[in-house]
């Protein structure tokens, strides 16, 4: 994976945990030379995992919709910024420049992201693998639910494996360079689906 896309907050959490861990991320992929693909954001665990991976010697892209860069959030210093109209073509820039996905603690925005990412995973329009880092086990929940849809009937058993969990960066970045690509629904046949 020679660069990752990371979704995360643009909030700064009270808890100084979140920001270290966006800055550790942007730290260790710099030093592993995974380029990192972003919202191009200067706020929150946005702007943290950027300035450190830059401050590492990283590759940082970022990718921020023209109504953000109006609201003067975007991050000017970064390797390359692109401004595009909107979500849907900030999303799909992001699969297009990106080997894989890693979601750190967000909200609403990283949801957005990763569930698409997942259903992107799903249909077949990418085969990369898509990552969450559940650190302090932020996600543990959305974990359960990921299972729950499973156990109900409403996620195929082939694509169950598709959300790659680790709780530290190292234990994900492993399990994502052994993802395999399942069978993606637009290969299926009707009679499976």
């Amino acid at each position: 994976m020679k660069r990752l896309a990371i979704y995360c907050g643009s909030a700064t959490p009270a808890d100084p945990f979140y920001l270290e861990l966006a800055r550790e991320v942007g730290r260790m992929l710099a030093e592993r030379g995974v380029g990192v693909v972003y919202g191009g954001g200067r706020l929150g665990l946005m702007g943290a995992i950027a300035d450190s991976a830059l401050a590492a010697g990283g590759e940082v892209i970022g990718v921020i919709p023209q109504a953000l860069v109006d609201a003067e959030v975007a991050h000017r210093g970064l390797s390359e910024l692109h401004v595009v109209p909107g979500m849907h073509q900030r999303k799909q820039l992001f699969t297009d420049l990106a080997d894989g996905f890693v979601t750190l603690p967000g909200g609403t925005g990283t949801m957005d992201e990763l569930w698409e990412a997942l259903s992107w995973a799903q249909l077949g329009y990418h085969a990369d693998p898509v990552g969450l880092l559940n650190a302090r086990g932020y996600y543990d929940e959305l974990v359960a639910f990921w299972a729950k849809m499973g156990e109900v009937g409403f996620l195929r058993a082939q694509h169950r494996e598709l959300l790659i969990v680790g709780e530290t960066l190292e234990q994900l970045l492993d399990a994502m360079a052994a993802h395999a690509p399942t069978q993606p629904i637009v290969r299926m046949a009707a009679r499976d689906l």
